[in-house]
């Protein structure tokens, strides 16, 4: 059982959690935007993408119905709403912070009770500890964000410029099949040090940072109704046995679940 603070020990005021549930009719990206407090987006349905800015950077993670994402208060990020799509946030204030959530973006796998509770504090407005019953939907929430699972949606960019152009030139010519090696030179430096940028700056090797985009983006267009064929080839793999392969290994399911 995760280690979490206990609601009585709270002191960041009397509102401890605060709501925004909307819908997006229409592509929707927002400025950059940080929070004094923490907040938790629950993707309802449709989905949305998150860029991480400045020393924490990620690349655009994928938000997909029923996962969210963690952004720990002071984080600048930018959201881009994939219409329709229906988020719920809760703002969650400085000291109500779940175990392991707080120095870094998550991003979640929303099991049914979170996702229940997701719902019904988003019903409430806003969760008051003075109130008995608000301070112990403060405490379970907390748990249950604190224990939730990851889920495999994010993906970290370089920051050195060299290997930031070469991710760069991976997402432009993803269905295309060009050797890590050629792009490597596009970007100004050889395949060994690349190799080791990206290794130092992003936990993955080369071929596996290029795997990971193709799948990310592949879920993104699966979700927004392409056929698995096509998303395959958009993506740059050969046949749609590999893809699909490739798929189930990094999210656990056959891509046409993602539909």
């Amino acid at each position: 059982m995760s280690k979490t603070r206990q609601a009585g020990s709270f002191s960041d005021g009397d509102v401890w959690v605060r709501t925004h549930p909307v819908t997006y009719l229409h592509d929707r990206t927002d400025e950059e935007q940080s929070h004094h407090w923490h907040q938790l987006t629950y993707a309802a349905s449709g989905h949305l993408e998150l860029e991480v800015l400045g020393r924490d950077a990620l690349a655009r993670a994928l938000i997909p119905p029923d996962c969210a994402v963690w952004v720990p208060a002071g984080v600048p990020h930018r959201e881009t709403m994939r219409a329709p799509v229906s988020v719920r946030t809760l703002y969650l204030a400085p000291g109500v912070t779940p175990s392991g959530a707080a120095s870094h973006v998550r991003t979640l796998a929303v099991a049914p009770l979170l996702r229940e509770l997701i719902v019904h504090v988003t019903r409430e407005g806003a969760l008051d500890g003075r109130r008995p019953a608000h301070a112990a939907l403060t405490q379970v929430l907390v748990d249950l964000v604190g224990a939730a699972q990851p889920a495999p949606l994010s993906l970290r960019t370089p920051s050195e410029p060299r290997a930031r152009r070469l991710a760069q030139l991976v997402a432009d010519r993803c269905g295309e099949d060009v050797s890590l090696a050629e792009l490597a030179r596009q970007a100004g430096a050889s395949l060994r040090t690349m190799e080791r940028l990206f290794v130092h700056e992003t936990a993955l090797t080369l071929g596996a940072w290029r795997r990971t985009y193709r799948l990310l983006r592949a879920r993104r267009l699966l979700a927004a109704g392409a056929s698995v064929s096509d998303t395959a080839f958009d993506v740059g793999y050969a046949t749609v046995s590999a893809f699909s392969a490739a798929y189930r290994r990094h999210f656990g399911h056959p891509p046409s679940a993602s539909r």
